[in-house]
């Protein structure tokens, strides 16, 4: 298993930030312009309550640059606390394990943002590689989130 974690303190309020970081607008945002990540038409948010762990939300399409399909996500909330935390759990074509927790708490000047990752690659693939490329993508998606609500420290890896 690989295991990565990524901190942001972000200049806003944690409710603001949440219901950017579960709608599909502000998934889309994050992780512009390298993946495109498809959801059913009319979904704009990830559910709020009405949620069942561990049953399958969609099928989502990881379009690599938003067009070409990559991979595949069959995304699976296996606990959910609105508003401040959820643990996504999700079967993927490249991932033998996928395991995604994001908390949003109050901090000081605003906002942290916590993701922690545990995964294992389906395919034989060099470790140091598929962990080179989680880490790059959810740098990224941190930076996305700090350029957007505005930074209140440096972030940690």
């Amino acid at each position: 298993m690989i295991e990565l974690r990524f901190e942001s303190e972000l200049a806003a309020a944690p409710d603001t930030v949440w219901r950017w970081a579960t709608s599909v607008d502000g998934i889309a945002d994050e992780m512009s312009p390298l993946l495109r990540m498809t959801f059913p038409r009319g979904m704009r948010a990830l559910p709020a309550d009405a949620c069942a762990p561990g049953q399958r939300l969609c099928r989502s399409w990881l379009l690599l640059l938003r067009v070409l399909p990559i991979d595949w996500s069959d995304l699976t909330l296996v606990e959910l606390d609105p508003g401040r935390r959820f643990l996504e759990r999700s079967p993927m074509l490249s991932m033998a394990f996928w395991q995604h927790e994001r908390t949003i708490s109050p901090s000081p000047r605003g906002a942290s943002v916590i993701d922690n990752l545990t995964f294992r690659p389906r395919r034989p693939l060099p470790r140091a590689l598929v962990r080179a490329s989680v880490a790059l993508f959810f740098r990224h998606r941190h930076a996305r989130l700090r350029r957007r609500f505005g930074a209140s420290r440096p972030e940690t890896a």
